[in-house]
């Protein structure tokens, strides 16, 4: 990822969540189910000052299909959601609860 997606994403997390958002790492993650790859990518963790319910943020990018634009993702470090896989995780979850396609 360059320089100018890994400051889309902070500004994604910023904007989403709110507080400032300093990257912190880039953590390579790949999520299989029954043996085959359900997501593949990088997440971005970052430290968020200013926001009330979290302190940490992780962040992501998936193309939309059929275009040339980004769809970005950005999810709170909770209790729940403790890790870059827990984020994807949830992603996951809640798009298939939705009908979306996963991220």
């Amino acid at each position: 990822m360059t320089t100018k997606d890994t400051s889309e994403l902070r500004q994604a997390v910023e904007k989403m969540h709110g507080g400032k958002a300093t990257l912190v790492q880039s953590v390579p993650i790949k999520e299989t189910f029954l043996g085959k790859t359900v997501w593949e990518g990088v997440v971005h963790v970052f430290d968020l000052k200013g926001n009330p319910k979290a302190t940490r943020a992780y962040a992501w990018s998936s193309p939309i299909k059929g275009t040339t634009k980004q769809r970005f993702f950005a999810v709170l470090h909770t209790k729940r959601i403790y890790s870059p896989i827990e984020a994807i995780r949830a992603a996951i979850v809640a798009e298939h609860r939705t009908g979306k396609t996963p991220p």
